[in-house]
């Protein structure tokens, strides 16, 4: 009391308030980042689910034409020859369609047979290609340059070794599998990248092994496309092999040189990188405790110097026996950069609001208060799945760059990457939040549903590749967002697909006037690609399903379905009128 006595009036009125500020900044910084913690968790979980299903998707599309690949060149059901001696010829045109498929990676495609006979091509691109043929077992392989699927053969040139397909570890791959099979990894010495070969048996005529068929994968572009992955600043990324065998990584190499000169590839446990070791770790402690799930699985640990990590990862496998595992782990505290410096920025902020005025300093306080509570609730929501909910929090401090940090994910949680769309899920519930709406009113207000399936689209891919498709998919859906009114939606749905929605329309007849306008839109030939090396009629517009609400269905599924069906009605009408 004795302390407290001797203060002045002035100090009686000052310090008290001025602990009230101090301490209403203390708060402030705790509800900043518990908010923020709050947000940061939901952000995590969806960043990290996403990265991993980006890498699956990338791993999918980089083996899944090896199986086509196998198909064009030995048909299933179709019979190897005893002998090669005879067959060289339509050996080559088969040969020289399947590398056409996916002419990277899939650019080598081989087969031995049973009497140690062999017959591979290798394309270099589009024109140049070799033969490696061997004839007789007890010879060495010939290898012949030519240019163009007729293109005549240069002078075969014989390899130094005997090169013996049957003792080929893909030969007894293939031979002892009854369908296709994945071979071990292993290193290219010509260029120290990782290849995988897919190979399947060949059976003569008898339906007994006459020898094996088989194509290598690089996995260079795959591992590109891991190690240039942009996620925060320590994060890692990785693909691995069940036994812990880097595939892909983004933070160290998968292959090292040995003291002999020699090449190895790395086991994750053995990396360089801490965050990577510890990651892989936790990987092996969820697989050995049987952890089942569909979609990748997310969970929190220590890692290296105690600090908490975030880890998601998922298992890739198919019938051929393909088991890799995918995995992400970024230390918590780059998901907490942002929010941490608010955090010390909001205690700065009470400091000098203590020191300029305690009125104005309870009116920040009441200020970042309300934006941290809106914030909170729109996590909140986004975490429950409302990716909608609007946050009116309009800043240009820290709180602001979280905040349209937030509406940036929320923009890409409901948006197509590729075409800047909505995409499928913000479609779905589009439709469903319209049909509500229609429900609240008492009165089943008429909506159309419009189902749009590009007409052979997939040879645009096929012969042009994937980065001209991409360009074809965002001009059409720019021009189906140029046709359309305002207030009406359209979204990718899925590869070449895509579904409008067109609000209000009063009758069948407004509908179907739409449907014919856009097909006769998407007819038009395409501003951004040139088609001119595709065969005559590859591009013939798209087929458009319509659906009405509710004369045809509910629900956004039935919605969906319905128009669907029409789409592939009208489509099979179009192909028999044109026949």
């Amino acid at each position: 009391m004795k302390t407290f006595s001797s203060l002045s009036l002035r100090q009686w009125l000052t310090l008290p308030y001025t602990a009230l500020v101090l301490g209403v900044a203390v708060l402030i910084g705790t509800l900043s980042y518990n908010t923020g913690s709050q947000a940061v968790d939901t952000i995590a979980m969806h960043l990290l689910q996403e990265t991993v299903a980006r890498i699956g998707q990338a791993v999918d599309r980089h083996v899944v034409g090896s199986a086509a690949v196998l198909e064009a060149a030995f048909p299933n059901g179709m019979a190897a020859p005893d002998k090669l001696d005879k067959e060289l010829a339509t050996l080559r045109t088969r040969f020289w369609i399947a590398t056409s498929l996916h002419i990277d990676p899939n650019n080598y495609v081989y087969y031995g047979n049973q009497h140690g006979q062999f017959y591979g091509l290798w394309r270099f691109n589009q024109q140049d290609a070799e033969l490696r043929i061997k004839l007789q077992a007890e010879q060495p392989r010939g290898i012949s340059h030519f240019s163009g699927i007729n293109g005549i053969p240069g002078e075969a040139k014989l390899e130094q070794k005997i090169f013996e397909p049957r003792a080929r570890p893909w030969y007894k791959a293939g031979e002892s599998s009854a369908a296709h099979t994945w071979t071990s990894i292993y290193i290219d010495f010509r260029n120290s990248e990782l290849v995988a070969t897919r190979a399947r048996r060949v059976l003569d005529i008898h339906g007994s092994l006459q020898g094996v068929v088989a194509t290598d994968l690089s996995l260079k572009r795959l591992n590109d496309f891991v190690s240039k992955l942009s996620i925060s600043r320590n994060a890692v990324a990785f693909i691995i092999e069940p036994d812990g065998k880097l595939i892909a990584s983004s933070r160290s190499p998968n292959v090292a040189r040995q003291a002999d000169g020699s090449n190895a590839r790395i086991n994750a446990a053995d990396s360089d990188d801490a965050l990577q070791r510890a990651a892989y770790a936790q990987v092996q402690a969820l697989i050995a405790a049987n952890h089942q799930s569909v979609g990748a699985i997310t969970r929190r640990f220590t890692g290296p110097n105690d600090e908490a990590v975030e880890l998601a990862f998922d298992r890739v496998r198919d019938a051929a026996g393909l088991d890799w595992i995918i995995a992400v782990a970024v230390p918590r505290s780059d998901f907490m950069l942002g929010v941490t410096a608010n955090v010390k920025r909001s205690i700065l902020i009470g400091l000098l609001a203590a020191l300029v005025a305690v009125g104005l300093g309870l009116t920040i306080v009441g200020w970042i208060s309300g934006d941290l509570k809106r914030l909170t609730h729109a996590a909140q929501e986004v975490g429950a799945g409302r990716l909608e909910t609007p946050l009116e929090v309009h800043r240009s401090d820290e709180i602001g760059v979280l905040a349209n940090t937030f509406r940036q994910m929320q923009h890409g949680l409901r948006t197509d990457a590729l075409t800047g769309l909505d995409n499928r899920d913000e479609m779905l519930r589009a439709i469903a939040r319209r049909i509500e709406y229609s429900r609240r009113a008492g009165d089943a207000l008429p909506f159309a549903v419009l189902f749009v399936d590009l007409n052979n689209f997939k040879q645009i891919n096929d012969l042009l590749g994937h980065d001209i498709g991409d360009r074809a998919l965002i001009e059409f859906g720019h021009r189906l967002r140029a046709n359309i009114r305002a207030g009406d939606r359209v979204a990718r749905y899925a590869g070449d697909e895509f579904v409008l929605m067109i609000d209000d329309a009063a009758s069948l007849q407004e509908a179907e006037a739409v449907r014919l306008h856009l097909e006769e839109i998407m007819r038009q030939p395409l501003q951004s690609v040139d088609l001119f090396a595709l065969p005559g009629g590859t591009l013939a517009g798209a087929a458009v399903g319509l659906a009405l609400y509710p004369a045809n269905g509910d629900s956004a599924d039935e919605l969906i379905a319905h128009c669907d069906h029409d789409m592939y009605k009208r489509k099979r009408a179009s192909h028999l009128g044109r026949s």
